[in-house]
């Protein structure tokens, strides 16, 4: 038998870290590891990050995906926002994703170049999470899911696993959970599978990780990520060290032949989790869609990409906001949650669906 592949650790060609970042011992940690790692460490003047602009679209996006920031977050990101249907609370440990996922949900929703930003600040990023403790209206008010207590997700702006190599906040924050006598989730989910710093650290069952898959066909769109099959393996790897673990299967397209495509990818989960006793495993369904900033984004992030964004195959809807976005038509939608719902009730039946959209 082939011994399984050692992960893929995104390393980033430079480190941008700010003078406000270097008074935090976590700040300082991440530029150790980053140069470790042989990344250039850049030592900014002030608090405003610069040389991330190229010469056109292109290289400005270039420039931004292969370099981290370090950074401290605002009083602002530690004023935690309602994150529904995910959970109660959003938390940040970082914002911006060094993966190249086409479809990706982010643009058009964060300022600038995707540059990541990692933050140093982390205690004091912590320090607020109890006094938003039972004040949810996710899982905290809801009678399927408050067993879960208040929730807090840490991947609504980032993939947290795939930058822990170089931050170990997804780490400090699990351990912190671990050990908060109170009933609360920390929940992330990731598009990678470098889980290994996490599974001896002491959980006590209080963190979710959640692994977005996709069918084959989408493989093509999701550039820089660990393979489904590796992320499956470590979806295994997270469970039988007691983690509670999910699927977060999206985003959910209609491609040829998407049926036979989708359930290829749920006997493979179910493979993955054969015989790991209570993996109490979740199940997120989120479909396919776009927004005209984000099209926008998208196309000159990914020229030529075949992702399909045609608004005349899609239906328009607004939002509460006001805000236009293009989503599957009924009947399509309709047709997609039926199918998933007999799947999985077939072939992951110990499985909660937690909601589609």
């Amino acid at each position: 038998m082939n011994e399984r592949a050692a992960p893929r650790l995104w390393r980033p060609k430079r480190v941008l870290v700010t003078p406000a970042a270097l008074e935090w011992e976590h700040g300082r940690a991440i530029l150790e590891r980053a140069a470790s790692f042989g990344s250039e460490i850049v030592e900014l003047k002030s608090n405003r990050l610069t040389g991330l602009t190229g010469d056109d679209e292109r290289q400005t996006y270039v420039n931004a995906k292969t370099t981290l920031a370090v950074v401290v977050a605002p009083p602002g990101k530690r004023r935690l926002q309602p994150i529904p249907p995910s959970a109660d609370w959003r938390v940040d440990l970082a914002e911006g994703c060094p993966a190249h996922c086409q479809y990706c949900y982010l643009a058009g929703s964060l300022a600038g170049p995707p540059v990541t930003r990692a933050y140093a600040n982390l205690p004091e990023i912590l320090d607020v999470l109890p006094d938003y403790v039972g004040r949810g209206a996710v899982t905290s008010r809801s009678a399927d899911r408050m067993h879960e207590g208040t929730t807090f997700e840490a991947s609504c702006y980032t993939d947290p696993l795939g930058i822990e190599h170089l931050t170990g906040s997804l780490a400090a924050t699990i351990a912190q959970f671990g050990a908060w006598d109170a009933p609360v989730q920390l929940r992330f989910t990731t598009k990678y599978d470098a889980v290994e710093p996490l599974l001896p650290v002491d959980h006590a069952r209080k963190t979710r990780i959640r692994f977005s898959v996709n069918a084959k066909p989408a493989a093509r769109f999701e550039g820089g990520t660990a393979p489904v099959a590796a992320r499956l393996n470590a979806m295994r790897r997270a469970a039988l060290a007691g983690y509670r673990v999910g699927l977060t299967i999206a985003p959910i397209m209609p491609l040829e032949n998407w049926r036979e495509a989708y359930g290829a990818l749920l006997m493979d989960a179910a493979h993955a989790l054969r015989d790991v006793t209570d993996p109490d495993l979740s199940v997120e369904l989120i479909t396919h869609r776009f927004t005209p900033g984000s099209k926008g984004v998208l196309n000159g992030w990914y020229p030529g990409s075949s992702l399909d964004m045609n608004e005349q195959t899609r239906a328009r809807k607004t939002t509460k906001f006001n805000s236009v976005k293009y989503v599957y038509t009924p009947d399509v939608m309709k047709e997609m949650r039926a199918f998933f719902e007999e799947a999985l009730g077939d072939v992951l039946p110990s499985a909660r669906i937690l909601y589609w959209t």
